[in-house]
């Protein structure tokens, strides 16, 4: 007999909840990882213990989901003379900047021959 692949016996676990609750963390994951960069991991832990002296194991299984942190939230502010925080450059001059008023033009239109 050969050995059997380890996604048969993860299937087996709480009557295939397990894979089922895996496969989920996976596709959150791949989410995390594309919305926000970084990375993420799921760690599995598979403990086997004997059940009974006649060969029985007991198989459990235990998945922990990490998904990558969310980049911090900031601000570019300037320091002024007095030790606060604004978010104009105080050393910078100010433009003196106004609205200029344009009268309405009305619009022509080209004839296609």
């Amino acid at each position: 007999m050969s050995v059997r692949p380890i996604t048969d016996t993860l299937r087996q676990i709480a009557g295939g909840e397990f894979i089922d609750k895996t496969s989920d963390m996976m596709a959150e994951l791949v989410r995390a990882v594309d919305e926000q960069g970084g990375q993420g991991s799921i760690t599995l832990k598979i403990t086997v213990k004997r059940a009974t002296a006649s060969g029985a194991m007991t198989v459990t299984g235990k998945a922990t989901l990490s998904k990558p942190t969310e980049a911090p939230m900031e601000a570019l502010l300037f320091v002024t003379p007095e030790g606060n925080l604004v978010p104009d450059n105080p050393n910078q001059q100010k433009l003196n900047l106004r609205t200029v008023d344009v009268p309405a033009v009305p619009l022509k239109t080209a004839n296609a021959q």
